[in-house]
């Protein structure tokens, strides 16, 4: 089965880059540095700095995995080959809610970049999916939690 296609900014790819270039060159080296150090302590069986140490170096070789699989799945999205007055990744949208009147802004992201709290959201989010291709003025709803939710598209930028 082929790996799926991981859809993402330029920034956010110099952002996984950067990542991954820091875990390789120094968080590897100051693990290692740790774990040495702990060994020179004696038994290490019941040496809680070695086991902090080589769980923190499991975990960053994880992510590093992680990360090398990203980029390999990576096509970055350019916002100049897209239309600017249809809702693509990329895109930032102001939406009101039909219900309430409350305007948002989003900013349409791929999975690796969203950021509820900062209003990055996934294309792959409810909200995200409903708003992809939409046009300013149009209505789409959205299946939540708390039920359905319209929004109108005020604003695509």
């Amino acid at each position: 089965m082929a790996d799926k296609e991981l859809l993402i900014s330029q920034e956010g790819l110099k952002k996984l880059e950067a990542e991954l270039e820091y875990l390789t060159t120094v968080k590897r080296r100051e693990v290692a540095e740790r774990i040495k150090t702990a060994r020179e302590f004696g038994d290490i069986s019941e040496n809680s700095e070695y086991e902090d140490a080589k769980n923190e170096q499991a975990f960053i070789e994880g992510r590093i995995q992680t990360i090398e699989k990203m980029l390999r799945q990576a096509r970055v999205v350019n916002d100049q080959d897209q239309d600017p007055n249809i809702v693509h990744i990329g895109s930032r949208v102001t939406v009101r809610d039909l219900e309430d009147q409350l305007e948002e802004d989003y900013f349409i992201v791929g999975a690796t970049e969203a950021d509820p709290m900062k209003n990055r959201i996934s294309n792959e989010s409810p909200v995200g999916k409903a708003l992809l291709g939409a046009r300013v003025g149009e209505e789409v709803e959205v299946s939540a939690p708390v039920g359905k939710i319209r929004l109108k598209v005020i604003k695509i930028s």
